[in-house]
């Protein structure tokens, strides 16, 4: 695996049946989909993948059947975030013996934890680790934003880089001048109208969810940022814009942005909507928005050359 970890890496999500079992037929259509569209690696089971809603049997399996289908093509990244460190070790190590390159740690949620307590943690996790790891900044979900001498300290434990998904700009362009000297760090964004941003300003790539549905997009704004094609990017990132603004914007929960490329998904025929408890699929009525956004996307000839 090259180091730093860079371009485009989906945020995969989990495809499911009615029954809540892993969905093997859509899971094969997705990573084949992503895959032709030129992404550069996969990370399995974070807010996207749903994966602290799943069993641990699902998340073993996805796992599993991730590595057998990419066959070490391209780097996969396992989230083994878990309220309890026993079992963010157990899936580790089933990462690590499935196939798996890098594991992502993002704060045990649930608890509101501290910076030190955090520290402490990584200190305890990290010494017993099987594989390489990525951290992973979520305020959103862990109540804890990860300092800059938390990073600090995971990078001179070994840490591989960091995502952050904080959506915040400030910050990010904190963590790309604070890092700037350290090549092999990758500063990743979860946020994709940060990408360019990103790039720009020496970082690495980013983990962007539409990316699941519209692969080569993200791949297309990822190269024309690193050629500093500035006019390629203003175009590219307004059919990101009309993604924020429509796919991710249908229905009125936070889980929208979930249930949204699920359903985007579905309307390419690429797998099922079916999403994991407590979060429900939209219904009818929003099922049809996201179709109908998606056929707008498809009839918009500017947007076409980008698919």
């Amino acid at each position: 695996m090259d180091l730093p970890l860079k371009g485009i890496i989906p945020p995969l999500v989990t495809p499911l049946t009615e029954n809540g079992e892993l969905d093997l037929h859509g899971l094969n259509n997705l990573i084949g989909h992503v895959m032709g569209g030129g992404v550069h690696g996969l990370f399995l089971l974070g807010t996207t993948g749903e994966g602290t809603s799943l069993s641990y049997k699902i998340r073993r399996q996805m796992v599993t059947e991730t590595c057998n289908l990419v066959q070490n093509s391209i780097p996969l990244l396992v989230c083994i975030t878990d309220t309890a460190l026993e079992e963010s070790l157990h899936l580790a190590e089933h990462a690590k013996q499935a196939g798996a390159d890098v594991l992502v740690i993002a704060p045990p949620y649930y608890l509101p934890i501290s910076q030190t307590e955090m520290q402490d943690y990584l200190e305890l996790l990290l010494p017993k680790l099987p594989l390489p790891f990525l951290l992973y900044n979520m305020p959103s979900c862990t109540k804890l934003n990860l300092s800059i001498d938390t990073i600090k300290k995971a990078r001179n434990m070994g840490a591989l880089g960091i995502k952050d998904s904080s959506g915040d700009l400030d910050y990010l362009k904190t963590l790309l001048k604070e890092f700037e000297n350290n090549k092999d760090f990758s500063i990743i964004t979860g946020s994709e109208l940060y990408l360019p941003e990103t790039i720009l300003n020496g970082g690495h790539g980013a983990v962007a969810g539409g990316a699941n549905f519209f692969p080569k997009l993200f791949v297309d704004l990822y190269e024309a940022s690193l050629a500093r094609d500035m006019q390629r990017i203003t175009l590219l990132r307004k059919k990101i814009v009309q993604i924020d603004n429509t796919i991710y914007n249908v229905g009125q929960n936070s889980s929208k942005y979930i249930k949204g490329i699920k359903s985007a998904l579905a309307a390419l025929g690429i797998c099922g909507d079916f999403t994991a408890p407590p979060v429900a699929r939209f219904d009818e009525l929003d099922r049809g928005k996201i179709k109908a956004h998606m056929d707008e996307f498809f009839l918009d000839t500017s947007f076409s050359l980008t698919k």
